[in-house]
């Protein structure tokens, strides 16, 4: 962990790269510190995953945007971070307002051209289970 998960309505993928996004966010994700200047995410553990959604209903289908001008058709994208507990509230806040500022420049040029929300929550897990199983981990340990 820390894992974030996009979902994001579909017609986005013909106007945008959303690989770059995953990847400006996990890069993001890794340069995030906190009060002690120490890493808060591991770059071994740090996930980013997009999963357009095929079908979906936004708003009110656009007719508000069509009245103001706009196509209408909104686009919507849901950004959840979700981490492991431990960290502080600042520490948190942080990091939300550094990913959501990585998505509002992404999102800026589409923006420009039509209607898209964006909302990110981050939840700190209670879990319940938690395994994990990786090799990914050591090739981000300092010999």
């Amino acid at each position: 962990m820390p894992h974030l998960v996009m979902l994001y309505t579909g017609q986005l993928d013909q106007e945008v790269e959303m690989g770059v996004l995953c990847r400006q966010l996990a890069d993001a994700m890794i340069t995030v510190r906190d009060e002690a200047n120490q890493p808060v995410f591991p770059p071994g553990g740090t996930r980013v995953l997009a999963y357009p959604a095929p079908h979906y209903a936004v708003a009110d289908g656009g007719a508000a945007g069509r009245a103001a001008g706009g196509t209408g058709d909104y686009a919507f994208v849901y950004l959840n971070l979700r981490m492991a507990r431990g960290r502080s509230e600042a520490t948190q806040q942080s990091a939300g307002q550094m990913l959501l500022q990585v998505a509002q420049a992404f999102f800026a040029p589409a923006m420009a051209q039509r209607h898209i929300g964006i909302t990110l929550q981050i939840d700190e897990g209670a879990e319940v289970f938690d395994a994990k199983h990786s090799n990914l981990h050591p090739l981000f340990r300092s010999a």
